[in-house]
This record gives structure tokens, sequence and C-alpha cells, in this order.
């Protein structure tokens, strides 16, 4: 078995704006918390700050990869070949198909913050999924990864 040289990653990083209203939900913590002292307030600043910014990270931690001939979107792995021609998706496609064009069926990878995307058809006939949405700010670069490891 000969692995791809194909590689992409790309991490889907939550926007900066983000991180703003995690300290801004920090500072509410704290602000409801100031009627009962210092110690209380200085505990919601943290806590609240600490726990927003977990959640934001997390949210922000996807990762799309094109490794050893899959396609790793998340927390799934897709091979290649299973997979058929990739599609480029601007702004305006990309929100086509997270809306009124989008199948209950496929699976799919959106962020909002991100305007563009890539929908690749599942080819493998024994996966009802029909196909792949995966919002990227490189889709040239995905793109080309796919169309190289299935080309490996």
């Amino acid at each position: 078995m000969q692995l791809s040289t194909a590689h992409h990653d790309e991490r889907l990083t939550a926007p900066r704006s983000w991180w703003g209203i995690a300290v801004m939900t920090g500072l509410a913590g704290a602000l409801m918390l100031l009627p009962l002292g210092t110690l209380p307030l200085l505990a919601g600043l943290v806590g609240g700050t600490a726990l927003a910014g977990l959640l934001v990270s997390s949210y922000g931690s996807a990762r799309v990869r094109v490794m050893n001939g899959a396609l790793a979107v998340g927390d799934a792995r897709i091979p290649v070949s299973a997979l058929g021609e990739p599609e480029i998706l601007d702004a305006e496609e990309a929100r086509a198909w997270r809306t009124y064009k989008a199948d209950t069926r496929a699976f799919m990878l959106m962020r909002s913050y991100v305007p563009t995307a890539v929908r690749i058809e599942v080819t493998d006939a024994a996966d009802p999924t029909p196909y792949v949405y995966v919002s990227t700010r490189e889709p040239q670069a995905l793109v080309a990864a796919l169309r190289a490891a299935r080309a490996a």
C-alpha cells in the first residue's frame, strides 16, 4: 500500500471578535458577583473568562486535513477513493449549500465565519451520505490536495 504525499492541514479558528466576547463574558460574571465582595468578583472574572475562552477554543479547533490518502474533517475520516470531484464554492454558493440547497443526509463541517467552502460528492455506493460540505479558507489548496491524493 502506497501512502499519498498529498497534504493539506488547516485549522478553522474562531475570529478575534469572539475572543473579545469571551472577555466580556468574564466581565459580566465579575459584575454579577460584585455585591459579594472582591474575591467573588475576581473568581467571576477569571472563571467566566476561562469558561468562555474554552468554549471559543473548542469550537474553533476544527481541522481540515488531507493526509495518507484520506480527507480528515473534524472527527470524520473519508478515503479519497470514496470521493468524487471537489467543487469550490464562493461565498454566495456556500451560503446556498448551507441553507436551502442542503441535504440533511450530507456530512457538513460548517463555520459561519468562513465564507468559502468545498463540496465533494461521495461516490461510495454503500454510503448514504450524498456529499461532504467543508468550510475552508483555502479552497484551492484543499481541492489541489484532494486531486493529488486521488492521483497517487
